[in-house]
Parts: structure tokens; sequence; C-alpha cells
């Protein structure tokens, strides 16, 4: 069996804890306000924020999981803490979203009053929070973390948006079935991202192929170096979040190329596949066992 291992991590951006530290600090103020004022679009969209939050709470723990050193029990070390705390996550945000559902339509069957300037002001903050958020992300280190946590800020931007919307429809027509029901369409933004959020969390747990990344593809590329007749058992899978993994059996026509091949399909894995971590082990070809596709001879020319 020959091994082609890479255990090298990139470390968390210096600006996800900021990021973390601003977006707690703001759902927890615009819950407190939400509350105050009686506004569900506040309410909801401080949930919304609290899933971001958790998105990039996900990401530092991801980056310093990733640090920690793998060990007899974990050979892989602590990379997967990401993935099941994400399907947690998931979990947690849906029973959220059942109930500012359940609240909303008791609103709109038993109106309350609420402070529109209020909703107008808060909501006028969070904008601004997540646009400083946002861009503290985009100075930071692009990995796939942080990519995952821009576009959970980007979502709560509309989130905002919406909350700052039914503050101003209130302050000018006094229409106030206009919070609850913008609050629905916040737990629907919610909603999406949570199950998008969980689908990844379990394909990654049921090892499957990581998105953007083709089985039929990486076997293709991997046949064409010189030397290899074909590739089978070939298995890609997730690591943590923004790590794949590669086993294979490579099929030879001469073993004493294998030092070669196997330093030629890393650097392709590597290069083209973003795959750091391969476990290649070599075979020899043996007619009648493995059959090559030859060219088509061109027809003949009259």
């Amino acid at each position: 069996m020959a091994h082609d291992h890479d255990h090298a991590h990139g470390s968390g951006s210096a600006f996800l804890p900021a990021a973390l530290a601003l977006t707690l600090l703001y759902a927890a103020i615009e819950a407190g306000a939400g509350w105050w004022a009686g506004s569900l679009a506040l309410l909801s969209d401080a949930g919304h924020m609290v899933t971001d939050a958790l998105a990039l709470g996900l990401a530092v723990a991801a980056a310093w999981a990733a640090r920690r050193p793998p060990t007899a029990r974990l050979t892989f070390g602590l990379q997967r803490i990401d993935i099941l705390a994400a399907l947690g996550n998931a979990g947690f945000m849906l029973a959220v979203i059942l109930g500012i559902a359940w609240s909303a339509i008791d609103r709109l069957l038993h109106p309350a009053p609420v402070q529109g300037l209020t909703v107008t002001l808060v909501a006028l903050v969070g904008l601004a929070v997540n646009l400083l958020v946002a861009w503290l992300l985009t100075r930071g280190e692009k990995t796939l973390n942080t990519r995952a946590a821009l576009l959970h800020v980007l979502g709560d931007l509309l989130g905002s948006v919406a909350a700052l919307a039914a503050g101003l429809i209130i302050q000018a027509t006094g229409w106030t079935p206009a919070d609850p029901l913008l609050s629905v369409f916040i737990c629907a933004l919610i909603l999406a991202s949570t199950l998008r959020l969980a689908r990844e969390a379990v394909h990654a747990l049921l090892e499957g192929v990581p998105a953007g990344l083709s089985l039929a593809e990486v076997g293709r590329r991997m046949a064409t170096i010189d030397g290899v007749v074909s590739v089978h058992d070939l298995h890609i899978w997730s690591l943590s979040s923004n790590q794949a993994a590669l086993s294979a059996h490579v099929v030879l026509r001469e073993f004493g190329d294998w030092p070669r091949i196997l330093a030629a399909l890393g650097q392709l894995l590597e290069d083209e596949f973003r795959i750091g971590h391969a476990t290649l082990q070599p075979e020899l070809y043996r007619t009648g066992l493995y059959r090559i596709e030859e060219p088509a001879e061109p027809p003949n020319k009259a």
C-alpha cells in the first residue's frame, strides 16, 4: 500500500473572532429591542443573526480543530467536529423557525401594537452591522468556512432590509400585520439556509463526494498519467468542510514507474482538484484481468 498524505492545514482567519463577537452582540441587542418594541420582525431577524453567529463560530472552531494533532484513537484529528456541529445547529434552528412561525400566526390572529420607530432604528443599525461583518470576512483568509459564513451574513442583510421595511410600513400606515408577515419572510430565509446546511452535513457524514468534484472526471484525469493503465475502487470524501480525501487502486504497466507516477498523481490531485490527502495502491497490469481501451484506427482514405 502506498500513501501520499498531506496533513498541513491552513489556520483560520484572524477576522473571524471579531466578526463573531460583533454578530453576537448585535443579535442580543436586536432581540432585546424586538421584545421591548413587540416586533416579531426584529426577533426573527435576531434569530437569523444567531444562525450567522453559529456559522462564524463553526468557522472559528474548524480553524482551531484543524490545528489539533491526530491521536492514536483519532487518526484524522478533530476535523469533523464542524460537520457534526453544523447538523446539530440545523436541528436547533428548525425549532427556532417553528417557534417564530407559530408566533407570527398568533400575531396575525391577535394583532398587537408595534413601535415602528424602534423597529426602523434597530433595523438600520443591523444593516450597518451586517455590512461591517461582511467587510471583515472579505478582508480575511479566503477559506471554504469564511465563504460559507459570508453567505450567511449576506442573507442576513435581506433580513435587516425586511425588518426596516416593516418599521417604515408601520410608521407610514399603521398596518401592524406587516411585522408578522415580514417575520415569516425572514423565517423562509433561515429555513432555506438551514436545510442547505443540514443537507451538506449529512452528505459529508455519508462520505459523499464533495461539492464541485466529479468522481468520473477525477478518475479520467488520473488515468491520463503516463504509465497508468486504469484506475478503479476510486473513492472521494470529505475529511472536513474544506478538505477532501481520496483512495484508489492504480493499475500500472511497470512497477518500476511507481515513484514517478505517485508523485505525478499527487501533484495532479492537489493542483486540479485541491485534494491533498490521497491513499493510492499500485497494481501491476496483467492480460485478461484488465481491458485497455485502444483508440480506433482512422479509416483508410481511397
